[in-house]
This record gives C-alpha cells, sequence and structure tokens, in this order.
C-alpha cells in the first residue's frame, strides 16, 4: 500500500510539473487582426477598449478566467463606449482551440 501511495504522488507530481501547452502568439495575433479586434483594443495602449494587458491582470489568478473571456470573446454582447451601448464583436472563427489560443495569449500578457 505504501508503494502504491509512493507512486501515485510521484505520477501527480509529475503531471502537475509538465509545461502546458504552447500558447501559438503568431496564430492569436492573425485572428485578433482578422476579428478587427484591434479596432478597439491594444496590447498595452488604451483605446475605446481596455488593453489585452490590463484585462490579463483583471483575470490573473482567477479560476473562471478562461470561461469569462471565453464567452466574452465568442457571444454578441453590448459594451459601453463613450457613454454609448455598442455591438462588441465576436472572434471569426467557429474552431474552439484558435478561440482557446487567443483567451490564453491574452492571459499570458
Amino acid at each position: 500500500m505504501k508503494r502504491f501511495c509512493l507512486i501515485a504522488a510521484t505520477l501527480v507530481a509529475s503531471a502537475v510539473s509538465l509545461p502546458a501547452a504552447a500558447v501559438d502568439a503568431a496564430a492569436a495575433d492573425a485572428l485578433v487582426r482578422k476579428s478587427k479586434c484591434l479596432t478597439c483594443h491594444a496590447v498595452e495602449k488604451k483605446k475605446d477598449g481596455p488593453p489585452f494587458k490590463e484585462t490579463a491582470g483583471k483575470y490573473k489568478g482567477k479560476p473562471d478566467a478562461i470561461e469569462k473571456l471565453t464567452k466574452h470573446v465568442t457571444v454578441p454582447s453590448k459594451v459601453k463606449v463613450e457613454g454609448k451601448e455598442e455591438d462588441h464583436e465576436t472572434l471569426k472563427t467557429e474552431d474552439p482551440a484558435a478561440v482557446k489560443n487567443v483567451v490564453e495569449w491574452i492571459l499570458s500578457l
């Protein structure tokens, strides 16, 4: 039994220490450009929408960050820009892996 627990603990420790799949920054940037997100957002600079780095800071360490950002970039919604309500565009893809890559890219900034 001790041996089993030791093996199980080793496997868990190994799995936890495995590197996460790398974010494809070039693919994320291409999709963000294709979707015209950079019309209102930038990586660091404030535009009509918050910079991606600010968004990353807002969600840092929050367990629901991926879920919330995924919803924000895939479900049409309204946002306030200079006091006026406007449509928030969604990513121009139906590929869940591409969406996940963009969300993880934003959170990695």
